[in-house]
């Protein structure tokens, strides 16, 4: 898929990148934050399956991606670790309402993250893309359990829980430098090309801790 950076104007640049690093350097409880150095428009997240539900134990990796008009228009999310849930389509794209009649620009990322996190402890049967996901769940409660539970051991536990549901499914993934385990705060090396430039953006540098301006 191709970068969306050039369509986004300069301040929208701005509010994304504040946003996005702020959301790394302190993410929502159980959800894990991977931005990309070459493009600031699609995020990557690892979410923890929360306790209580078939999903927990497991780590779920996300990406959400801003279109060319965002924020008037939502992102899409779509999860690239394989779940069985309502809401959740085949291709890992999600359907929830704050992505779609919910949104209003002022939402922001953190607030869908929050969301989709919350999707996995009240899944909303009446708006499914996995049809037998929903008819488990309305009829037949442990069977959808148990699915979804076989499907968590498999897919999200383990080294294969960031693997795509399939290669040519949704947008693609772009490469991550470093281990994806591991945080690591924006540098000045990691600013995307797009942003150099941008008139009054500070980041910071954690090597000492000074700021860098660029105008």
């Amino acid at each position: 898929m191709n970068s969306n950076v050039e369509n986004l104007p300069p301040h929208v640049l701005r509010l994304v990148y504040k946003e996005v690093s702020a959301l790394a350097a302190d993410p929502p409880e159980g959800i894990k934050i991977y931005p990309s150095e070459e493009d600031i428009t699609e995020l990557h997240t690892a979410i923890e399956g929360p306790e209580g539900t078939p999903f927990a134990g497991g780590i779920f990796r996300m990406r959400l991606v801003l279109g060319k008009d965002f924020p008037a228009v939502p992102p899409k999310g779509y999860f690239l670790t394989k779940i069985f849930h309502p809401n959740v389509g085949h291709k890992g794209e999600i359907c929830v309402n704050v992505l779609k009649r919910d949104w209003k620009a002022e939402l922001g990322l953190k607030h869908v993250l929050l969301t989709i996190k919350c999707l996995l402890i009240h899944p909303n049967p009446e708006s499914a893309l996995n049809e037998e996901a929903g008819r488990l769940l309305l009829e037949d409660y442990a069977e959808y359990e148990s699915r979804a539970r076989l499907l968590t051991e498999i897919h999200a536990m383990g080294g294969t829980s960031g693997a795509p549901q399939d290669p040519n499914d949704g947008p693609q993934p772009k490469k991550h430098a470093g281990d994806p385990m591991k945080r690591a705060g924006p540098s000045a090396a990691s600013v995307p090309a797009a942003l150099v430039g941008v008139t009054g953006l500070i980041l910071p540098i954690p090597e000492d801790g000074d700021k860098l301006l660029l105008f």
